[in-house]
């Protein structure tokens, strides 16, 4: 038995969003594994209590926590926000199944300015940095897992060591993708049908989940105004909109979806936007009343990469899907005949899948093998990897013998960005990591050289740059 510590960058709530549904799950798997679990959430949670503590992570609580455990299991930016848990002396196990700095890309599209790249660049600092001193790392696919040994690659994580404990390199990146319950969903109550204005008993539904600005719910009503000349009783119904997280950014996507859904003289006809987010123990009933789960994207890295968690509840209920294809589900959801996958950006496409999932016929046939499919993704088989590791925690083999090499982010031109000191934040972690792997001797050398470069650098000013680092240059 372990002690395992598991740190959400979400609220563990009755609402939750992905991350935090998540955590929850992989703490109550690794409980039943008879590890001795706590959860941290950002605040306190209002769930019942699961049989293991769930407190809100702070500075002091951590700190007190941290160095007590076996196992610290975290994602997101928290190895930022707690820079200390990399000294704790536990194994540290990164959840890297949302690539959040490809979605950083999708939520505020980056501009060269002063503003928008050191948000860039810190989130590739605070990636890397978690790719180089964390012992074992989960991901969803074998898509992501790709990607992501190609970054540790450049950051010298696949090497002799490593490979040398494991060819596979399993040990060191495994998959772990989102889950879904054991067992089956149950009714507790009305969602849709009869309850919100314009949806009646016998309506055809295609619901989906919320709207981020990752997704392409703007296609999807396209189509669903298209579609409805031929079928009046078409309802589509995005099922949260509001986040949970008083912390999130608002998604420019859902006004641009409103805004559509206006313009064509659909919204609270055929589109309907549920505004509240849905309690995570009755999301059942809203998926149960669904004929088709839906998921739209456009083409872009992120959506490549992508492991739609709402998905999963689809699946859960045994509904056939209509997505857009190229990522891992949604190719899944093509190869098996679950659903209907269609081309980015296509209307089209989606009024000619509407066509063929009105049959009633076809869709009793896909869902069966939604079903079939249901039972690989359930939370018990899906957290093997990570039950396995907690069993027997081992630190990585390379961070017992090499230190991983430091990749810093390549300046971005002339932007002002490129020009900035270092964030406080970056050196603190640098010095950190130093003393940590070469000793503090080696803090105060390498600390006295950078002063004395930053100085030089004032005193005598290379002619191609301006004495002021936040100056852009001319």
């Amino acid at each position: 038995m372990s002690r395992v510590l598991v740190v959400s960058s979400d609220f563990i709530n009755q609402r939750m969003a992905g991350p935090a549904i998540r955590s929850y799950e992989l703490a109550r798997e690794l409980h039943r594994a008879g590890n001795e679990v706590i959860l941290a959430s950002r605040a306190e949670s209002d769930l019942p209590d699961p049989g293991f503590p769930i407190i809100a992570h702070d500075t002091s609580t951590l700190q007190q926590l941290a160095p007590k455990q076996d196992v610290i299991f975290f994602q997101g930016y928290i190895l930022e926000a707690y820079p200390f848990i990399a000294a704790s002396g536990a194994r540290l196990v990164s959840d890297l199944y949302g690539p959040f700095n490809l979605e950083l890309l999708v939520l505020k599209p980056l501009q060269k300015s002063a503003n928008d790249l050191p948000m860039w660049d810190g989130t590739v600092s605070v990636v890397n940095e978690q790719l180089r001193v964390c012992d074992f790392f989960v991901c969803a696919s074998e898509k992501q897992r790709d990607y992501w040994l190609g970054a540790l690659s450049a950051l010298n994580r696949v090497n002799p060591e490593n490979f040398g404990r494991d060819p596979s390199l399993r040990s060191l990146i495994d998959l772990v993708p989102f889950g879904l319950p054991a067992e089956p969903p149950r009714r507790k109550g009305r969602a849709m049908r009869g309850v919100i204005p314009g949806i009646r008993d016998d309506d055809f539904i295609l619901l989906g989940g919320t709207i981020y600005n990752w997704l392409d719910p703007l296609t999807l009503i396209r189509a669903a105004a298209m579609a409805s000349a031929k079928h009046p009783n078409l309802r589509v119904v995005f099922m949260g909109i509001r986040h949970p997280n008083p912390y999130a950014p608002d998604s420019w996507m859902v006004h641009e979806a409103k805004r559509l859904a206006t313009e064509l003289g659909v919204i609270n006809r055929i589109v309907f936007f549920n505004e509240e987010w849905v309690p995570y123990d009755r999301r059942g009933d809203w998926v149960l009343e669904a004929d088709v789960g839906v998921s739209t994207h456009t083409d872009h890295i992120e959506a490549h990469l992508a492991f739609r968690t709402r998905f999963l509840d689809f699946f859960w209920a045994g509904v056939p899907i209509l997505c857009t294809a190229g990522d891992t589900l949604g190719d899944t959801v093509e190869r098996r005949q679950m659903g209907i996958s269609v081309p980015p950006s296509d209307p089209d496409a989606i009024v000619r899948a509407i066509d063929v999932l009105a049959d009633p016929v076809v869709r009793k046939q896909q869902a069966a093998r939604v079903r079939e499919y249901a039972r690989e993704l359930t939370w018990p088989n899906v957290a093997g990897p990570l039950v396995r590791f907690c069993a027997d925690p081992q630190q990585a083999a390379d961070l017992a013998a090499v230190q991983p090499a430091r990749v810093r982010p390549v300046p971005h031109g002339d932007s002002e960005a490129a020009a900035a000191p270092r964030d406080w934040r970056y050196l603190a972690i640098k010095a950190m990591t130093t003393v940590l792997y070469q000793g503090p001797m080696s803090v105060l050398t390498k600390g006295r050289r950078y002063l004395g470069r930053r100085v030089n650098a004032r005193l005598h000013p290379r002619p191609d740059r301006p004495l002021d680092p936040v100056q852009p240059r001319r």
